[in-house]
């Protein structure tokens, strides 16, 4: 049997119902899929009698088993970067595809695929244009990880961390809350209006990230342009691109709005799980809160290479908050310090004391 018998909503969440008799098929998967090969009938018997979170599980070693394998051979360390806006939606796709194949209610899934899958296509675009897919392309971040560790510590760290514990962490929030919510389905087969509120949500969150990042990208075009060739882009001052960083639309209020957003997007998708599961909180936000964790550190490490470059990223940052707003007052660049005359005659009356002292 590949999904458990579960009598209540409460249930589906039930970790030692919905987990833990599965967890032998991990072991056997390997094997029945080298018996089934050669016969595509063997292989879809395979694929529909084991447990959707198991088989989704099964994948996420065998791509952190291959980051790895790739990113050694080739010294580039961004072969889960390059799967992080593609995987997380077919592990969701997987799920609904799995229903379907199973003769189970699917369309609670489905209009889960169609939100993830517009995560996936906003994101992907927006890594290819930066450059994200080219030959050699890397993110500059883990030059400078590697270049204070010693090659040993590296190694370990790209093991545990990039490779395995990355592909991991993609696979848990995505397909764990999908697969709370397909066990879900057993007792309210539909869409329910509550679904549509979720799904309105999750695209509501994709369209910020889609304008947040037109806006940096837009700026960073616009330095660019200026830095290479002294032109000004209309609508950008010399002062705006010379201070390097963006700072309005959304970056006015939130140093990083598209990882908010992000973040929100994973956390409404576990926050969806316990709704349909009629429970506040479950073990199947793991995903979500590690997600956000990550996003923590990478944010802090991004952050203070970015103060390093700039000068006034400081004032930016005591003005901005890093994901979610501390004012609703856009952030303007610090004007030069007005210095009163009074404070001006202090000074001169402490200079002068000071040289009668010397003398």
């Amino acid at each position: 049997m590949a999904l458990p018998q579960i009598k209540s909503l409460q249930e589906c969440v039930d970790y030692a119902k919905v987990v833990e008799p599965f967890i032998p098929q991990l072991y056997q998967l390997p094997h029945q899929i080298w018996q089934s090969l050669g016969s595509l009938d063997a292989l879809r018997q395979v694929y529909v009698t084991t447990n959707p979170l198991v088989s989704g599980f099964a994948v996420s070693l065998v791509v952190g088993l291959l980051a790895l394998i790739v990113s050694e051979i080739n010294r580039n360390y961004s072969q889960i970067d390059r799967l992080w806006s593609i995987v997380p939606n077919l592990y969701v796709v997987h799920i609904a595809l799995w229903a379907r194949v199973a003769g189970l209610p699917h369309t609670r899934v489905d209009l889960i695929a169609v939100c993830t899958t517009l995560w996936s296509i906003r994101l992907t675009y927006n890594y290819w244009r930066r450059g994200g897919y080219k030959v050699g392309s890397e993110d500059y971040r883990w030059m400078i990880v590697k270049g204070q560790l010693n090659s040993v510590v590296w190694f370990i760290f790209n093991v545990t961390f990039i490779s395995f514990f990355q592909s991991i962490l993609l696979y848990l929030f995505s397909c764990v809350p999908a697969y709370v919510i397909l066990l879900s389905s057993q007792f309210e087969t539909g869409i329910q209006p509550v679904d549509l509120v979720f799904a309105g949500v999750e695209i509501l969150l994709v369209i910020s990230e889609w304008i947040s990042d037109g806006q940096q990208w837009a700026f960073q075009t616009a330095k660019y342009k200026y830095r290479d060739t002294g032109k000004l882009t209309p609508g950008y001052t010399a002062v705006e691109l010379e201070r390097g960083f963006a700072t309005r639309g959304l970056w006015a209020y939130s140093r990083h709005p598209n990882f908010f957003a992000e973040q929100t997007f994973w956390f409404m998708l576990y926050q969806w799980s316990c709704f349909a599961t009629n429970t506040p909180y479950s073990w199947a936000g793991i995903g979500a809160v590690l997600l956000v964790l990550l996003f923590q550190g990478s944010t802090n490490l991004t952050e203070s290479i970015t103060s390093s470059k700039y000068p006034e990223y400081k004032a930016y940052q005591e003005h901005v908050g890093m994901f979610i707003p501390k004012t609703l007052t856009p952030y303007t660049t610090p004007g030069p310090k007005i210095i009163r005359s009074s404070e001006l005659v202090k000074r001169s009356e402490q200079k002068q004391k000071h040289k009668r002292k010397s003398g």
